[in-house]
């Protein structure tokens, strides 16, 4: 792995941002960085969000933002989630696309020029990502990882539900965030929610903007070892969004059942086509409809707990 020379540059609006929040990631964020930099498409930024890292993580970034001026170096004096801080780098970027980078995946060289090239030639898609080959903390492929995944065959298609029931109703990695996002599209979206979840609702967002490319070349490498999908309790999952939270509420589905419905009701779709996405979220409560009752028995159980709990301790207490 060689690192790029000092590079000078001057651009006051680049064609592309990149975002790379990052939080104690010493273990591969050279190798990220690099691969950036190593980009054959130039004409970018990269805004390095550092969460109050309290390893190395700091040393590296200044040290790559001397080396080249693409880098904006920005670093948050507390741990604000992961959530916030994905946010955060967007909200800093100045480029017609955006993509977000993970401090720990590697881009092939020709990521970005592919995906530019698309979006510059075809208005009607709004995103493009690529093949994905997950990798172990050792850099190695992780054979047949990806195949627990369903393949999205609609996401390229002209009509706007057939994509959202793909996004919405089918099993998929959520990959696709890390692709290559028509900023424009994207400052439409509430962003990233602080909740599980989601990332599938911004995707299925975005869908209801446009279509979206896919290239069949491997040409984003995806570290699995240690990431978000790696926590494996609601509690770590939620830390991990937000350490100052208290929410241990069980109603994930019902959230992201509301969520899916305000984006539908934000787009600027035409009254049939937004029936038609609201029909896909009665098949979506289909597939979910035995979760969604332990949900909701969990809510309501919670809610008369806390409620006539409460009013039980005050008779008591008088």
């Amino acid at each position: 792995m060689s690192i790029p020379e000092t590079r000078d540059w001057d651009c006051e609006r680049p064609k592309v941002s990149i975002g790379l929040p990052v939080y104690n990631g010493e273990n591969y964020l050279t190798e990220a960085l690099v691969s950036l930099l190593s980009q054959s498409y130039e004409d970018f930024e990269i805004i390095i969000s550092d969460n109050a890292s309290e390893d190395g993580t700091r040393q590296i970034c200044e040290y790559f933002a001397s080396l080249d001026k693409r880098i904006l170096y920005t670093r948050n004096e507390s741990n604000i989630g992961a959530i916030a801080n994905y946010n955060r780098v967007f909200q800093l970027a100045n480029g017609e696309y955006f993509k977000w980078a993970a401090h720990d995946d590697i881009c092939s060289k020709q990521f970005i020029e592919d995906c530019v090239e698309q979006l510059d030639k075809d208005d009607s898609i709004v995103l493009c990502f690529a093949k994905e080959i997950a990798i172990d903390k050792n850099g190695d492929c992780i054979p047949k990882y990806m195949n627990k995944y369903k393949t999205l065959f609609k996401q390229e298609s002209k009509d706007c539900h057939l994509r959202f029931h793909d996004l919405v109703c089918l099993n998929h990695g959520c990959f696709q965030l890390f692709g290559l996002i028509r900023t424009s599209f994207l400052r439409q979206t509430k962003l990233i929610g602080s909740f599980i979840g989601a990332d599938r609702v911004l995707l299925s967002e975005l869908s209801l903007h446009g279509r979206f490319w896919a290239s069949f070349e491997p040409i984003y490498f995806r570290r699995h070892s240690e990431q978000y999908c790696a926590l494996k309790t609601q509690k770590e999952r939620n830390d991990w969004n937000d350490p100052d939270s208290n929410d241990v509420s069980a109603s994930i589905l019902i959230r992201q059942f509301k969520e899916y419905i305000r984006s539908v009701r934000r787009s600027h779709l035409s009254s049939f086509n937004r029936l038609k996405c609201y029909l896909v979220m009665v098949i979506w409560l289909g597939k979910k409809r035995k979760r969604l009752v332990s949900e909701l028995f969990n809510h309501i159980n919670g809610w008369s707990n806390s409620k006539f709990g409460n009013d039980a301790n005050k008779i008591n207490a008088e």
